[in-house]
């Protein structure tokens, strides 16, 4: 989870960029460090099969005022859907949702610049709303747009980056794609978090990058994309700055027995195989549907 401090206005001089993004996480550490002598870091016992990998491009991602974002659709959504836009919760526009607080149908206006594969930005897409936004076990909004999927595909040639609805696997290689730093970073699933806690909030199954993945401030709420199938497996959210524990800016990793581990520097993601089944004809948001699981307001 990253605010706007110091650290990120430096970036922008540095980028020559106009607008304030979060605060950028640093580059990884050479070590990880644990307040436990037997805590460990959670992993499945196997590692994916090698696939075979595609190239990704930020086609279908947006530029949000300060994060990142991507035009998502579910495998059961038509062309003829509102489109919906997926950023992180600490990215909404009016403030982080309270630990606890689950927000659905609050009205914006809010705009997004629609980038195609070379990052060039192509039209500017607006929402009608909030249809879900949320910290509380994970860290997403999702705004449903003013236009359709054929709208966006006839006007200006992209289309959404589709959801996978399967749980992801250690060893895939992802692509984490930023639309505000028009940036891609190539790395793989290192592990799964029971438990990110950072400061008031925590956040379940987490995805844990490699290092290769080190994001910068701005990059919070991008796709998370597997290389192979060039789906969305995961919300780029937050990551360990400066090797504290639990704390803003700062999470923690805690097990199953209530172990609490650390990697300084390392990055991590929140899950979206959750969503599409909490999203039913029409593109309409339905907490009651049979297999949603996100939390309820």
């Amino acid at each position: 989870m990253r605010k706007p401090l110091v650290a990120a206005l430096f970036a922008l001089v540095i980028a020559g960029a106009g607008v304030a993004p979060a605060v950028a996480a640093p580059a990884p550490a050479a070590a990880s460090t644990s307040t436990s002598a037997s805590a460990s870091a959670v992993k499945a016992d196997t590692k994916a099969a090698a696939p075979t990998l595609q190239a990704v491009s930020l086609a279908g991602t947006v530029a949000l005022s300060n994060c990142s974002g991507s035009v998502i659709r579910f495998p059961n959504s038509a062309d003829s859907d509102p489109a919906l836009v997926l950023s992180n919760g600490h990215c909404l526009e009016t403030g982080f949702p309270e630990p606890g607080e689950v927000i659905v149908g609050q009205a914006s206006s809010r705009t997004f610049g629609l980038l195609n594969s070379a990052g060039t930005r192509v039209a500017t897409l607006r929402a009608s709303k909030v249809a879900y936004s949320t910290m509380t076990d994970t860290d997403v909004t999702i705004y449903q747009l003013t236009s359709t999927y054929t709208t966006i595909k006839n006007s200006y040639g992209i289309s959404a980056l589709t959801v996978q609805d399967t749980h992801p696997t250690v060893g895939t290689a992802i692509t984490v794609a930023s639309g505000y730093w028009k940036r891609l970073y190539n790395c793989s699933i290192d592990g799964f978090a029971y438990r990110l806690k950072e400061g008031d909030w925590t956040w379940k199954d987490s995805i844990r990058y490699t290092s290769a993945c080190n994001t910068i401030g701005g990059t919070s709420g991008s796709p998370v994309i597997d290389q192979a199938t060039g789906k969305v497996v995961a919300v780029n959210n937050t990551g360990n700055e400066d090797g504290e524990t639990c704390t803003v800016n700062n999470p923690c990793e805690v097990d199953a027995s209530g172990n609490v581990t650390i990697h300084p520097g390392i990055n991590y993601a929140e899950e979206t195989y959750q969503i599409p089944a909490c999203f039913t004809t029409g593109n309409k948001l339905n907490l009651s549907a049979s297999g949603c699981t996100l939390p309820k307001p």
